[in-house]
């Protein structure tokens, strides 16, 4: 939930997801396809309250999730709902834009999410008590870190590595991209892509999503347990995700 990158592609594009969290948290459930108010997703699930991160929309939209608005801030809980949940309600969406503009957010925690849906890309966040949405240029390369881990100055060197991994990888395969959200960084452990902070917080997975025009696949590397696992999502429909 704490680095997200997306890749435009030839006919489609790649977007991966770090998840950073404290090792008292239970192992997430490797991914499979879900139903959710009628729409068929393809996501790892969380093992608490059962929401997710990332996914994929059998429609052809997708999505990824950070924690954090604008700024880091002060957990006030208890929330009304878990943001994986919520998450999941956007992404089933047939429309998640509008369904984001739409939704009563009262008493849920500050979050970031990254749509993939209807030819765009949308950055849209929720502060605790505002939104805003803005688009994304789905022909460049981007990278987003957490508010609530990274302060400025470690989100303008992560910004860096991803600037200059890219002139090395103009046309990355979804390994290349895993491996540099594994091993980025001037070994600094505390804010490296794969970070550890005393073994308290730490990167557990990594998650990457491959996306053409007809299918996605989805590869889950599961750091804690040694776990690699790919799925493919059919699209119901051929979608034309970054052209």
């Amino acid at each position: 939930m704490c680095t997200v990158t997306y890749i435009p592609s030839e006919n489609g594009c790649f977007l991966s997801s770090s998840r950073d969290e404290k090792t008292i948290r239970k192992p997430a459930f490797v991914p499979k396809a879900y139903q959710h108010n009628n729409a068929t997703l393809l996501f790892p699930k969380d093992a608490g309250a059962g929401g997710t991160w990332i996914a994929v929309n059998q429609n052809g939209n997708a999505a990824v999730l950070l924690n954090g608005g604008f700024e880091k801030h002060i957990p006030i809980p208890p929330y009304a709902r878990s943001r994986g949940l919520v998450f999941l309600d956007v992404i089933a969406a047939e429309t998640p834009f509008g369904f984001f503009q739409e939704l009563q957010l009262g008493n849920i925690e500050p979050f970031t999410l990254i749509i993939i849906a209807q030819k765009k890309i949308m950055e849209c966040r929720w502060s605790g008590s505002e939104k805003q949405c803005r688009e994304i240029d789905k022909n460049s390369a981007h990278i987003w870190s957490s508010v609530t881990l990274y302060n400025q100055q470690a989100i303008h060197k992560r910004e860096k590595w991803f600037r200059d991994w890219r002139v090395m990888h103009s046309k990355p395969s979804i390994e290349e991209i895993l491996h540099f959200h594994q091993f980025a960084g001037e070994g600094d452990p505390e804010n490296a892509i794969r970070m550890n902070r005393s073994n308290q917080v730490l990167t557990v997975s990594i998650t990457g999503i491959t996306m053409d025009l007809n299918n996605a696949i989805l590869t889950y590397q599961d750091l804690q347990q040694n776990i690699t696992v790919t799925e493919e999502m059919p699209f119901v429909k051929q979608r034309i995700i970054a052209l």
